[in-house]
């Protein structure tokens, strides 16, 4: 083996494994899962995604070249978590369609939108030495409305793309954390 074809020692134990858990709640200083907090089955995996737009204030500049690490700046963050749930509650309709409400089992969209449309969603996902991988998508909102795909002798998939927002009480925040835990099983 050459001297660069090796890993780091603590490689398998940083392993984040499974496809984790969509919460509702949970708290990333005390982990603890509450069956109540699970927001559905899902299938295919999760896939959360946090991207920064940037701009070039030299793009415009005589003799500026493109790029220049001085003159970019961060203009935003596209804060995505996708997944395909299995269940087909009005809370897991509700929250593919975003703006909609629930009364007697009937889900109606509807053309506003209310601050209660957006909540916080949670990834929770084990890692290899016991520990844990979290984000938080923050007021978070479905962005890819409903599409429900069945199938002969299957099981209905209902995709869900959720998008985190900023906030006009804080605008600094982006819509989107991550939390590393170590476990003690190694």
């Amino acid at each position: 083996m050459g001297k660069f074809s090796k890993i780091p020692e603590n490689t398998f134990d940083e392993l984040q494994v499974e496809a984790g858990v969509l919460l509702k709640n949970f708290d990333p200083t005390a982990p603890e899962l509450v069956d109540d907090d699970i927001i559905c089955a899902t299938t295919g995996g999760i896939t959360p995604s946090c991207v920064p737009t940037y701009s070039d204030w030299g793009e415009d500049i005589d003799n500026c070249p493109n790029g220049m690490k001085e003159l970019m700046r961060v203009s935003g963050w596209e804060c995505t978590l996708g997944f395909t749930a299995l269940n087909t509650t009005p809370e897991s309709i509700r929250l593919s369609l975003g703006a909609a409400d629930i009364a007697e089992g009937k889900i109606t969209p509807r053309q506003e939108l209310n601050d209660t449309d957006f909540s916080d969603i949670w990834w929770v996902g084990d890692r290899s030495d016991g520990g844990l991988v979290a984000i938080r998508l923050i007021n978070a909102l479905s962005t890819g409305g409903l599409s429900l795909t069945t199938t002969k002798n299957g099981k209905g998939r209902l995709a869900v793309t959720l998008r985190g927002h900023y906030s006009i009480k804080d605008q600094e925040t982006v819509p989107m954390e991550f939390y590393v835990s170590k476990g003690t099983e190694a």
